[in-house]
């Protein structure tokens, strides 16, 4: 902690928005009240403890809380909490409801202006920015942090001095369609598991549309507790036009194939509880809390649940395209990342990953592995290996000290073009020579790099050069086969998100099957105590 006696008061007077001198008395002494104050902050030592610091320094150590009215206010905001998917008893609203009234005892009126202080930063900073750290659940994560003890100090001052307190609070949390969107749905969400369960779909063979099956009446009435009308049929058991016409609608909702069959992911999502709801979207309200700071702005957005990609220019999206993202035994990480360059007609050195678990068992099991997949062995200088005088069986054991090398084209692994990202987890988008794969709905199928259905458009966009790379010029040297590193005239942030809730075009919200099983984790760490690692 930067204890208040160390710190120049006029140097954080302008994060705190207050005047810096300390109040007196009349002979010139310190105000009792504020040296009072001033020795309590100078004894704390936990981190958290260094925005109240500097918030009471830039104030003169003066008491903030002598309205009553306004400490009224903040017991509301704390109440409130719940409606944004936090805990109200983080914040201890039963001792805040003690602390309404201001004491006559001046060490009373202390510590009652304490808590109050320190109660209104952690309600500030969970709203604002999460109350779990993001870091402590993926180790790649690398979105814009938390702001520094000044930064916060400055934020915590501006609500203070706002006229309306409630309204000010309210106004840290992130003020996007998709925030304001899951709020509504948890109150929806909460309604509905109060009032218990919805109809269970049994487990089976995949639905059709046209079949008879006795879980179709099941599969009726839970469509009906979702709000489905006129779906009684003649037959129950057969799965008419019209229930087919509800599966779709519910399969839209939620994110998956409209297709009106009822498979896996189907029945998993019908399956989902209200109360299972009700936590999804609190994983979600957390975890855009974590990342609105960086939903502004040009960006390239990849949408790892929805299997989509944007570009995102002026406010409007100038690009769109499906993409493939890592399977969940090889995850997409979330990272906050730039392109560094395209690469046309790229090589690819096969990554340790695939390597240890994909190429070296292949080559084992078939002696043409490598010539059926256009690779080769390259020592660290480049030079050429005999894959022959390789022991290959006990490569894995023993370390791989060569390289895999696929030759460039349009039948590499990574098509014709390659966006290189700035990470060192060799996470990065590209072309890719299995485009059928496109064509499929749950597009979780990669190694982890995001494989991009439209590279072309994007490609001309990111160089951003008319004159000399239209999509002509483009399209002329990927014809070429050579390999090119060219610099990006664009540059964007790239946003590699996670997240089981989006909306779609016409802004209604979708709640999607959690691919990675991430939302646990962060359910788990809201439900630990207040702090979560920040």
């Amino acid at each position: 902690m930067v204890l208040a006696a160390q710190v120049r008061a006029d140097d954080v007077a302008w994060a705190a928005g207050g005047p810096a001198s300390v109040e007196s008395a009349p002979d010139g002494a310190m105000d009792p009240i504020a040296a009072l104050i001033e020795q309590r902050l100078a004894l704390r030592s936990a981190a958290a403890d260094e925005t109240t610091a500097l918030l009471y320094l830039g104030r003169g150590y003066r008491l903030l809380w002598g309205d009553p009215e306004r400490a009224s206010a903040l017991l509301s905001a704390v109440e409130q909490a719940a409606t944004h998917g936090l805990d109200p008893q983080d914040f201890r609203p039963q001792r805040l409801r003690m602390l309404r009234a201001v004491p006559d005892d001046p060490v009373e009126r202390v510590d009652r202006e304490l808590v109050l202080t320190d109660t209104l930063a952690e309600l500030v900073r969970q709203l604002r920015y999460g109350k779990v750290d993001p870091r402590t659940l993926y180790r790649e994560w690398n979105y814009t942090p938390v702001p520094n003890p000044y930064q916060l100090a400055g934020e915590l001052a501006r609500v203070l001095d706002a006229a309306d307190l409630r309204a000010a609070i309210e106004a840290q949390a992130p003020a996007v369609p998709l925030y304001r969107a899951l709020r509504r749905a948890l109150a929806t969400y909460q309604s509905l598991a109060a009032l218990g369960d919805w109809p269970k779909v049994p487990g089976g063979s995949t639905l059709r549309p046209g079949q008879s099956s006795v879980r179709v009446p099941a599969l009726r009435a839970r469509l009906q507790a979702d709000g489905e009308e006129g779906l009684d049929a003649a037959d129950p058991a057969h799965f008419d036009a019209l229930l087919a016409a509800a599966v779709e609608r519910f399969q839209e909702r939620h994110g998956l194939e409209a297709d009106g069959i009822v498979g896996a992911q189907t029945l998993r999502a019908l399956n989902t509880s209200p109360a299972e709801r009700a936590r999804q979207v609190r994983a979600n309200l957390e975890r855009l809390r974590w990342v609105a700071a960086d939903l502004e702005g040009d960006r390239l957005y990849v949408d790892i649940v929805g299997y989509r990609a944007d570009l995102v220019l002026g406010g409007r999206s100038a690009w769109s395209s499906k993409v493939i993202v890592g399977r969940p035994t090889r995850k997409t990480p979330s990272l906050r990342d730039s392109v560094v360059n395209l690469v046309l007609n790229p090589k690819w050195v096969v990554p340790p990953t695939i390597l240890r678990e994909d190429v070296i068992p292949g080559v084992v099991h078939n002696p043409d592995y490598l010539e059926s997949h256009r690779m080769h062995v390259v020592d660290r200088s480049g030079q050429a290996i005999d894959p022959a005088s390789i022991d290959w069986s006990g490569a894995r054991r023993g370390g791989f000290p060569y390289m895999i090398v696929q030759a460039s084209g349009a039948q590499g692994s990574l098509g014709r073009i390659k966006f290189s990202l700035s990470n060192r987890y060799a996470i990065y988008l590209h072309d890719t020579n299995a485009r059928a794969l496109f064509g499929r709905a749950e597009r979780a199928l990669s190694s982890g790099c995001v494989r991009v259905q439209q590279p072309e458009e994007l490609a001309v966009l990111l160089l951003d050069d008319a004159d000399h790379w239209g999509p002509a010029a483009l399209a002329a040297a990927l014809d070429s086969g050579r390999t090119r590193t060219l610099p990006v005239g664009r540059e964007v942030r790239v946003l590699l998100h996670y997240s089981t809730a989006a909306l779609d075009a016409s802004g209604r919200l979708l709640l999607r099957n959690d691919i990675y099983d991430h939302d646990a984790g962060i359910l788990d760490a809201l439900a630990a105590g207040p702090g979560g690692g920040h």
